[in-house]
This record gives structure tokens, sequence and C-alpha cells, in this order.
């Protein structure tokens, strides 16, 4: 197995050319549409079987309307979202059913950001972690409080903790919590929203090793999305970069943290703190703004703030190719630039 390919070759989540767009409605009575904001815009990409796919980029870049789109939370425009089941069944997402919903919002969890939020103030652990159980009507009250019991052990809390209410805990015990509650459905892929960013640092770690530790006990996948390199580089096998709403580089973690082959990549992992000081990071700091996704440039997206523009840059779009077996860059020149990444 080389370090591009995936751990099993088992796809459970096939995403082609997904777009979402908003309306930009404009002032007056008829309120007629005048344009549309590019949140995500023809992305591709597979999940395979118990492996954690990064997804990073600025904030505004899309990573999470991606998320959010996968869970049927906003309206996709157009595109592709094929999701099999752990029975094999293969569900269309974009387009599915009520009831074909049901069974991916079971096998498909969520991990919110803010652990201080995404919890009821007003209900107990118990009712927090097994509601899921209870709306699906998947267990009676006796089964539902040993099954919480034992998740909320799972991520390392004690059992007695499930009479209590939210405000009783820290924020890292609070992000647990969240985990158990996506766990509780035995979920197939549990997409996973800038999950740590709200913590310090030491609770970080604690959290993203658990994170790991329950993906190789369940045969977990994970779509980690986040801003943070560092973070993804701990917990990925395989990275996919964005930026303005648009995938701009595919491949193993290892491969994009050695050897970038996207100017924004590297602009990217200029920023990633190394942990020798007397290391200095070769890669360029970004200049300028992000662009508008909904008036986004010519060409190339990125080629107002690339170092490496030529014109061919501004005036024709580069398609995602395969650089590489299992690397994928959306970049005229890629595997020709000199790139630079980050020491082990």
């Amino acid at each position: 197995m080389t370090q591009e390919e995936p751990k099993t070759d088992s796809v459970i989540l096939k995403v082609e050319d997904l777009k979402v767009f908003f309306p930009i409605v404009g002032r007056g009575i008829l309120q007629r549409t005048i344009g549309y904001v590019r949140a995500v815009d023809e992305v591709s990409f597979e999940i395979f079987e118990g492996e954690t796919l990064g997804l990073v980029g600025e904030s505004g870049c899309g990573k999470t309307t991606v998320g959010r789109a996968l869970m049927g939370a906003v309206e996709a425009t157009g595109g592709s979202v094929k999701f099999t089941t752990r029975d094999g069944g293969e569900l269309s997402l974009l387009d599915a059913s009520k009831a074909d919903w049901s069974i991916a919002r079971q096998q498909m969890q969520l991990v919110f950001q803010d652990p201080f939020s995404s919890l009821n103030p007003r209900m107990t652990i118990y009712d927090i972690v097994g509601d899921p159980l209870r709306v699906n009507k998947l267990a009676g009250v006796r089964e539902r409080e040993e099954r919480v019991a034992e998740m909320v052990r799972r991520v390392g809390l004690p059992p007695e903790v499930i009479r209590r209410y939210p405000h009783a805990f820290s924020g890292g015990q609070r992000q647990r919590i969240g985990i158990a509650r996506a766990l509780i459905m035995n979920p197939r892929l549990v997409i996973a929203d800038e999950p740590v960013s709200a913590l310090d640092v030491s609770v970080q770690a604690q959290i993203l090793n658990l994170m790991q530790e329950l993906r190789d006990q369940l045969n977990l996948s994970y779509l980690f999305i986040s801003h943070d390199l560092s973070v993804v580089q701990h917990v990925s096998d395989r990275v996919a970069v964005m930026y303005v709403g648009q995938l701009v580089e595919v491949a193993s973690s290892k491969s994009i943290f050695a050897r970038p082959m996207h100017p924004y990549t590297q602009a990217l992992l200029s920023s990633v703190p190394l942990p020798n000081p007397e290391i200095r990071s070769r890669g360029k700091a970004l200049e300028g703004e992000v662009a508008d996704p909904a008036n986004p440039p010519g060409g190339c997206y990125f080629n107002p703030r690339c170092p490496f523009v030529q014109d061919i840059c501004r005036t024709e779009t580069p398609p995602l190719t395969e650089v590489e077996p299992g690397r994928f860059a959306r970049c005229h020149f890629a595997g020709e630039l000199e790139l630079a990444g980050v020491a082990e």
C-alpha cells in the first residue's frame, strides 16, 4: 500500500460536483434574484471506510456549508451525494425520500463546534444522549438508560453523570457528551465541524485522541472540518483543501504536509507553528483578501493572491486534476512549482 492509498477500498460517501448557491435578492417590490453566492462550487471527494478526511480552509471558504449540505441542513443546488449504509445499500441523498433520510441520519451524525450552545441546558445528560434512541423508537426506557451509561463511559465520563445538567460540566466534558450523543446511534460516518476550536489546547489534544480511539474501536469514518492545519495533521488520513467554494488540493495528510502541490496549500502550511524555533518556514505568507464568492475572479480563483501567477491563471479556470496517483490539485502548474512543506 502506498502513502496515497486509503486504508480500504470501500467507499462509504461519494460526493460529485456538489454545488450550494445562495441567491442574492435585489431591492424593490419584485425582489428579483440578481446573482448567487457560490458557497460550494463543484466539490467532489470520497470518504473510505475507517478513514478520516480532513476538510480545511480559511473562514468563509465553504467547508461548513459542505457538511451542512451532506446532512440536508441546507439545500444543494446540484451535484450528487451517495451514501453506503452498513447493510450495503446505497442512498442518493440529494433526492432521498423521508424514509431514506431517516436511515441516513441514523448512520450519519454531527459533532458541533460549540460544546456550550449545542447542549440543551434544560435536559439531563441522559435525555441529551438518549434522545435519538427515543425519537427513533430503538430502545425502551431500561435499555436506553443502559446504552446511555455505556456510551458516556466510552467517552471518558463516569456513568453516574447522566442525571446531571450541562452547566455542571467543563467545555471538554461537554464536548465528550456531544460525541456520546453522536455515537449513540452507532453511525457509520461522523461529520465533525470544528469540534475542538472552542477548547483549550490541552483539552483539544484529549478530545482528538478520544476521537481517534473511538474511530478504531467502532470502525467509524470522519469528515473532520477545521481551519487549523496542525489539528488536521494530527487526526487525518487524507486532507482536502478548500478555497472560495472549490477544492484546490486533495492528498494524503503526509503528502500534503511534506510536499504541497498548490500555492494556497503552501500558504496555509506556512501558518502552522513549528516545534523547533530555529526552523524558519520557507512558505510565503498570504497577502490580499479572500475572493468574493458572489463575484469570483476570472480564471483561477486564487490568482489575485498567488505569488506564482501567470497570464493563463487569469484567463483559464484550472480543473481539479490527478497529478499523481491519489493526488489531486487545481493548478495549471501543479507538480512543476517548488513548494515548501513543513518539517516533521
